[in-house]
């Protein structure tokens, strides 16, 4: 069984005087009880290229976790398949210390293994302390609901994007349940970036970029969404972390909406 793993993380030092637009996002309180700003940061670009091996740049990645603190983000995304470890242990290195794993989330359901049982072992090591909340991976909403009837689902984390919403119902389903929605590849924005396109003509209007646009979309479509962009490095972080300072208009949400690659 393999897992996403979400770790809030508590740095020694922090830079008073940056600024921290991740704040701007919203927060979002994981299981009822652990608040994140609402932009958080997905740790898998980390790694090397395909997702395997070592960092071209492995000062730059620890600069990019390190700066992500500063911007106010306190959801990490990471995984032990990233690399694999490698982005654990950049993580580790960047920021530690830092507390237990406050979310654990398993990554697949596993076909060829009883769905109750590996609810039942998550379960099991909230039980034990290993672990605060538990959340799931693509998944639809029976398999949300089988899974709540064994242990408290905090979060589900599935694709979703302005042109790939098969997972719309459920969001709709997470929103009515107060469940946290992380939504991977969230700026997968296909051809509406395309000259002339509706993502590009929005970022014309609100003066930002289209990447902006579709994660500021994300963040004003349910206040249970937390999308994670990556990337490796500084400049591109910050230019993400910006979205949460945008305030897209009715209009411009409705052009969007209607939308798809």
């Amino acid at each position: 069984m393999s897992a996403n793993i979400q770790a809030m993380t508590t740095p020694q030092r922090r830079h008073q005087t940056d600024p921290q637009p991740a704040t701007r996002s919203g927060t979002f309180a994981i299981g009822g009880d652990v608040p994140v700003h609402r932009l958080g940061f997905g740790a898998m670009r980390l790694t090397g290229p395909g997702v395997w091996g070592e960092p071209a740049d492995r000062t730059e990645a620890i600069a990019v976790l390190r700066r992500a603190i500063e911007l106010g983000i306190n959801l990490i995304d990471t995984a032990d398949s990233y690399g694999p470890y490698v982005s654990e242990e950049l993580i580790r290195e960047a920021l530690h210390p830092y507390e237990r794993i406050d979310l654990f989330q398993l990554h697949r359901i596993d076909p060829k293994v009883s769905a109750d049982d590996q609810f039942g072992l998550l379960r099991d090591l909230q039980s034990e302390g290993k672990v605060r909340h538990v959340g799931l991976s693509e998944v639809n909403v029976a398999e949300i609901e089988a899974a709540r009837r064994i242990v408290p689902i905090a979060t589900v984390q599935n694709q979703y994007n302005l042109v790939y919403r098969s997972s719309e119902d459920a969001l709709d389903y997470c929103t009515r349940e107060n469940i946290g929605f992380i939504p991977f590849f969230p700026l997968a924005t296909g051809d509406l970036t395309k000259s002339g396109g509706p993502l590009r003509r929005a970022a014309a209007r609100v003066n930002a970029q289209p990447s902006q646009v579709a994660l500021a979309w994300l963040l004003k479509k349910s206040p249970v969404m937390l999308p994670i962009p990556g990337t490796s490095r500084v400049k591109h972080l910050e230019e993400n972390t910006a979205a949460a300072l945008l305030e897209l208009d009715d209009s411009i949400m409705d052009e969007l909406e209607r939308q798809r690659g």
